[in-house]
């Protein structure tokens, strides 16, 4: 019997920690990802087959000139209909974006089922998005058999764009908790901070965090593991804060090394902060370290608490003396680890590839 055709399209941000669970499908259903030439990670630890397909990014100059002049013409997709070819669902990303239209325009001639992931939660509508956002949204909707947002709050956000109730089934992503375990705790305090350099991703929170506690008498250093263009800044403020020597940089880190960064760790820090067009959607890091067993610090913006239900230490965005106090209250005591057991479950790899099964097993066998 032949296995339904599946293809994955995540623009030029596939990746093996958002793919992975698509791993333990393979004996259900014939997955490939279709990556482009300027995809911005390595794949090659993903154990799927993967197709090359072009987009109008791959033919402009490299960095910030080529970027700008995709954003003016328009990038998508080329030759996207030779591709999906013989699929019977078409998994893609986001509203409003062309890496979700340029499918949901080929979903009727081709006769594919469409599957949204939806990470955003913040309900842009029309008023709110670039002129040519308004119109990918409008087109892309109505196309949708079933969105799958990754939180409640990624939910209720596709129902104030219209989406139909019934089209929305939440569904979180999965970590390998396998590779990120840990039981061990290091023999001193170490501080991670994880994700971009960029200023909403707050890791000058975190550094000013620690310098108080280091104030204090507290012997903790820090990890920043990331890069982006907030990195010289912050450098610079880790040395006005007087953090040289106690903070560690790490630019590049392979995915498949993290675990390894995970359990140098004695905690964890997301000190995300809100900005007018972004917040934290989901934090696969916060998944990451759970399964890790890191305590966790967290701001409380965005789907953040509704991601932990109820596991960690929250304080509000921006305010990093009440970071300081929560980091304080685990740099008191010797490093351990925590047991975030329900949690690492609902976001293992086997209950998502169960939850996309069960997806594509309905929009099969709908009319």
């Amino acid at each position: 019997m032949t296995k339904p055709r599946v293809v994955l399209l995540r623009g030029h941000a596939a990746n093996p920690w958002d793919l992975r669970p698509w791993e333990l499908l393979t004996d259900r259903f014939d997955v490939r990802v279709l990556v482009t030439g300027s995809n911005a990670f390595d794949v090659s630890s993903l154990a799927l087959p993967v197709d090359r397909v072009a987009a109008l990014r791959d033919r402009l100059p490299g960095g910030r000139a080529g970027d700008v002049a995709a954003l003016a013409l328009g990038d998508r997709y080329l030759g996207l209909e030779g591709k999906l070819r013989g699929a019977d669902i078409v998994h893609a990303a986001e509203i409003g974006v062309p890496y979700s239209h340029g499918p949901a325009l080929l979903r009727d001639p081709l006769a594919f089922k469409l599957v949204l992931t939806v990470w955003e939660t913040i309900p842009f509508v029309g008023a709110y998005r670039r002129f040519r956002g308004r119109r990918q949204r409008r087109e892309t909707i109505p196309q949708v058999d079933l969105f799958l947002p990754v939180t409640e709050r990624a939910r209720r956000m596709l129902l104030l764009e219209g989406a139909a109730p019934e089209r929305c089934v939440v569904a979180p992503p999965g970590v390998d908790g396998a590779r990120f375990r840990t039981t061990e705790p290091p023999e001193s305090h170490l501080v991670l901070s994880a994700g971009r350099l960029v200023w909403e991703k707050g890791h000058q929170d975190v550094l000013r965090a620690l310098a108080w506690l280091r104030r204090d008498g507290q012997d903790v250093r820090g990890m920043v593991v990331g890069r982006g263009p907030e990195e010289r800044r912050l450098r610079e403020h880790a040395r006005e804060l007087g953090l040289e020597g106690a903070v560690e940089w790490r630019a590049s880190v392979a995915y498949t090394d993290m675990p390894a960064v995970f359990a140098a760790a004695s905690c964890f820090v997301l000190a995300s902060l809100p900005t007018p067009v972004w917040e934290e959607q989901f934090g696969m890091v916060l998944a990451e370290a759970a399964a890790s067993g890191l305590p966790i610090v967290a701001a409380s913006s965005g789907a953040i608490p509704e991601v932990l239900q109820g596991n960690g230490r929250l304080f509000p965005p921006g305010d990093w003396e009440a970071l300081a106090r929560r980091l304080g209250e685990l740099t008191a005591a010797p490093p351990g680890r925590e047991d975030h057991g329900e949690l690492v479950a609902t976001y293992s790899v086997e209950a998502a590839a169960a939850r996309y099964a069960a997806a594509y097993e309905r929009v099969l066998s709908s009319a």
